[in-house]
């Protein structure tokens, strides 16, 4: 429902555009950058053009809105309890999923910038979660870069709500890049996490690269 929804309203929030690899495998990890409240949905809609609805794994606090924490339960998305005793669970359900032949997206940073412009810039570093997802169950990787998702939302609460309530007027440009999968070597965790975070980088720049060749 929440891929449906994305890929039903984002042709009247902006001009979206994908480029890059075709439909990700059953059960591969997606990796992408992370910038905005908007970004997740400008994803999901992308992806759901290569035909691919994954679990997305986010912070548990979403599970507590009203009307999105049910949907997110009901669909089977993973809450991230971040520095808790649960935090590990997230991780195993990540696993059974994978297992299961779904994709799973996840974002390696795990939090928003503190930038309150609206432009570009590089993804931040990367927690270990992903390499260590990657590592455990062999599954690919598959890095993703967005841009102009900061055009919709970003800066300040006020900021973010007004961006989003001009946007069907603005209709920024948003490109969305899936690269091919890469196969993480095995071996130690930060060596990996720094492997997927440069993958997903090159991502994000072809992203923009894109972007600026249509402006």
């Amino acid at each position: 429902m929440l891929s449906r929804i994305a890929a039903t309203l984002f042709p009247v929030f902006g001009n979206l555009t994908v480029s890059g690899a075709e439909r990700p495998r059953p059960g591969s990890i997606l990796v992408a950058n992370h910038t905005s409240l908007s970004d997740p949905a400008v994803v999901v809609a992308a992806l759901r053009r290569l035909g691919t609805e994954p679990v997305i794994m986010a912070t548990a606090g979403l599970w507590r809105v009203p009307v999105l924490g049910a949907a997110l339960r009901r669909e089977g998305h993973i809450a991230v309890h971040r520095g808790t005793e649960r935090a590990a669970e997230s991780l195993d359900a990540a696993a059974d999923a994978l297992a299961a032949g779904r994709c799973v997206l996840l974002y390696g940073e795990g939090r928003l910038p503190a930038r309150r412009d609206v432009g570009e810039a590089p993804p931040g570093p990367f927690r270990s979660g992903v390499a260590r997802l990657a590592l455990r169950t062999g599954a690919p990787v598959v890095p993703v870069g967005q841009a102009g998702a900061r055009r919709i939302s970003s800066g300040s609460r006020a900021k973010q709500l007004a961006g989003a309530l001009t946007a069907p007027a603005r209709r920024p440009d948003l490109h969305v890049h899936v690269a091919a999968p890469v196969h993480l070597p095995p071996g130690e965790v930060p060596a990996a996490t720094a492997h997927v975070h440069r993958a997903v980088t090159a991502a994000w720049r072809t992203a923009v690269d894109t972007l600026a060749r249509q402006a």
